[in-house]
């Protein structure tokens, strides 16, 4: 997104003044030959429309001159019209610097001001906006502006001198070979690495966006950059992409496509195998009739943050959300309130892989100046909280555009403009460094990947893999697996025990259980799933079912597999279950054999009771003579302590 630098009307109040009056020079210059110059410049503007010739008189004024102030402004005002926002800075700064702080000079503070913030020059900056407040001007948004820049002012100072970490360090090569590239975001196994360019190979000279995509290597090496798809790219415009974690879900912009509902309209294509569907348009319950763009996916690709500017939010961009429902379908998007936005510009959110961590782009909030990345993090009850910034290096003097942080929080991508060197012309560029802290997401993700199956036939299935948080029973994540391949990626956050279920119609649940709540190894973990037919005689193993030793009563935390158990026979009312109950060797076989009876008995209870006829369920207790292990460990004990499905 381009950031447009607005100019003062006051410093334009030249161009909108009759000729006849644009001619005289002002009362305080008294020298004849001054006033002679003065009026000769003024013409050469206004009445012959010779801008260059208008420049070099104005510079002659102001070197035979260097004590008289308006000049300097008018010549200014002429620079900046011209694009020379350099000499426009030094006029400025020399005019008003001989001229009292008077109403009249308000628009050129403010125009002055916001050149300083363009270059960092805090201290040119920090003396605009005081002497532009000291004019007492009357418009509460010039003033709240004038505010928030000195309050960049502080905020800088101390930033400066407390940086957050290293500079990020221009990606290597083959990355960076456009002119333009953008928006970077990587799948949750930082396999895969997906951002925007202007001008790409298929479209040399042009000036359309298209998604690329790069391999990279297990060395951390970065493959050459290849266009995502060619039903993805086309001959409009496809920008500011996001990618689900399990890279199966692409969400991006596209602006002006025919039938889109506003300017720019979110898209929405999935992954089959290697293979992207056609694109589809979100439709008008999420696009608008403005501008929707930089979205950007929750892991399992089922809510959507992005930035836009339809009517009902606080500030001219802001960002929204939206969740795909039960029925599949994407719900009305929620603005995120003034805890997230503010009265000015809100843009490019990001969603950190533990979905706990949300980035901002803010003009809003006090910062480095312009716009700066911003983190907030969730309460304990979901509620997003105050955003901060992100300090030093990762935010700079100029407009910071997007931000995106590893999954393993150890990596940090963003994008730097660089200004205009020589005959090249400014391009944006993209960026990486380690994750400094400020810019670490609140929890640290990994990822459990692998492949589904059917247990017989062994062919890939088709199935969701859902991740419940045992600690409050609520779902985390629910992923597909590729219905070509059976591959999925879930993501899974530290400090977290998780029970995972994986499904498909016609098959037995599975059970898995991940405890990451006192582990310190949290590596990714590579685990194909095996799914049996629901067919007489098949069993699984419920691994997310709790008793105290030698006791009989659900833990609370059972609840979760308990309910998934209630779904499953809910939807195939003919299957008919048993419960049977194991132990492992310690204590007697009499007592162990009543033990795991009464605790066949406690899961047969619960789901009689939400809903399951008696008829179809059976509890039986087998003691420790069916083990799964020899009971030589308490690793091997645990295994053969269980409960089991098994379908009669």
């Amino acid at each position: 997104m381009t950031h447009r630098f607005l100019l003062s009307a006051g410093l334009l109040l030249a161009l909108a003044a009759a000729p006849a009056l644009a001619q005289q020079a002002p009362a305080s210059i008294t020298d004849g030959k001054a006033r002679s110059l003065y009026e000769k410049a003024q013409n050469l503007y206004y009445r012959d429309r010779q801008p260059q010739q208008a420049l070099a008189v104005w510079q002659e004024l102001t070197t035979k001159y260097p004590d008289l102030g308006e000049p300097y402004l008018r010549k200014g005002s002429l620079q900046l019209m011209l694009g020379d926002n350099a000499g426009a800075f030094e006029s400025l700064k020399q005019g008003l610097s001989k001229l009292p702080v008077e109403p009249a000079r308000a628009p050129d503070y403010m125009a002055l001001g916001k050149l300083a913030a363009r270059t960092g020059d805090y201290a040119t900056l920090r003396l605009a906006f005081t002497n532009f407040l000291q004019t007492q001007p009357r418009r509460p948004d010039d003033i709240a502006f004038a505010k928030l820049q000195l309050a960049n002012c502080d905020f800088a100072a101390q930033a400066l001198a407390h940086p957050t970490g290293a500079a990020p360090e221009l990606l290597p090569a083959p990355l960076n070979q456009y002119r333009d590239q953008y928006f970077p975001v990587l799948t949750a196994d930082n396999r895969f690495l997906i951002f925007t360019v202007r001008q790409s190979p298929e479209k040399v000279g042009q000036e359309n966006e298209d998604v690329l995509i790069s391999t990279v290597a297990a060395d951390g090496a970065f493959g050459v950059p290849q266009s995502i798809s060619p039903v993805i790219n086309s001959r409009d415009n496809e920008g500011a992409a996001t990618i689900s974690g399990d890279g199966q879900t692409l969400v991006f912009t596209s602006c002006g496509r025919p039938g889109g509902q506003g300017s720019c309209d979110l898209y929405i294509s999935r992954r089959r195998g290697n293979v992207w569907s056609a694109p589809r348009n979100l439709g008008a319950l999420v696009n608008s009739r403005g501008w929707d763009s930089q979205p950007s996916l929750s892991a399992d690709g089922r809510t959507l943050y992005f930035a836009s500017s339809r009517a009902g939010g606080l500030g001219g961009m802001d960002v929204w959300v939206t969740t795909l429902g039960p029925d599949d379908t994407w719900t009305v998007p929620r603005n995120l309130g003034p805890t997230i936005n503010t009265p000015r510009d809100d843009y490019s959110p990001f969603i950190h892989a533990s979905g706990t961590t949300l980035y901002v782009v803010s003009e809003g909030r006090p910062g480095m100046g312009g716009a700066d990345v911003y983190r907030a993090t969730q309460d304990a009850k979901g509620q997003w909280q105050t955003p901060t910034n992100l300090g030093y290096p990762l935010n700079t003097f100029a407009n910071e555009a997007s931000i995106f942080v590893g999954s393993d929080n150890r990596r940090v991508y963003c994008t730097r403009t660089q200004l205009p060197q020589g005959n090249q012309p400014s391009s944006i560029r993209l960026y990486g460094s380690e994750a400094p802290a400020s810019a670490r997401a609140a929890e640290t993700s990994t990822y459990a990947q692998g492949r589904v199956f059917d247990a017989v036939t062994k062919k890939p299935l088709n199935a969701v893999v859902q991740l419940f948080d045992l600690g409050t029973n609520a779902l985390s994540q629910q992923v597909q697996s590729d219905a070509e391949t059976g591959q999925y990626t879930a993501v899974l956050n530290e400090g977290r025990a998780y029970a995972m279920y994986a499904s498909a119609p016609g098959y037995l649940l599975k059970s898995l259980s991940f405890d990451y709540s006192g582990q310190q190894k949290f590596d990714p973990l590579t685990l194909d799933i095996y799914l049996d037919p629901a067919k007489s005689g098949r069993s699984a193993v419920l691994n997310n079912l709790f008793f105290d030793s030698n006791q009989a009563v659900l833990k609370p935390r059972s609840r979760t597999e308990l309910d998934r158990l209630v779904e499953f026979l809910r939807q195939d009312p003919s299957l008919r279950v048993e419960v049977a109950g194991y132990t492992d060797n310690v204590g007697t076989p009499a007592a162990n054999l009543t033990l795991s009876q009464r605790r066949a008995q406690a899961v047969l209870t619960y789901l009689a009771g939400h809903g399951i006829a008696a008829t179809r369920l059976r509890a039986h207790g087998y003691g420790e003579t069916k083990p799964l292990t020899a009971n030589d460990s308490e690793a091997s004990r645990a295994q053969n302590r269980r409960i089991e499905l098994r379908i009669l």
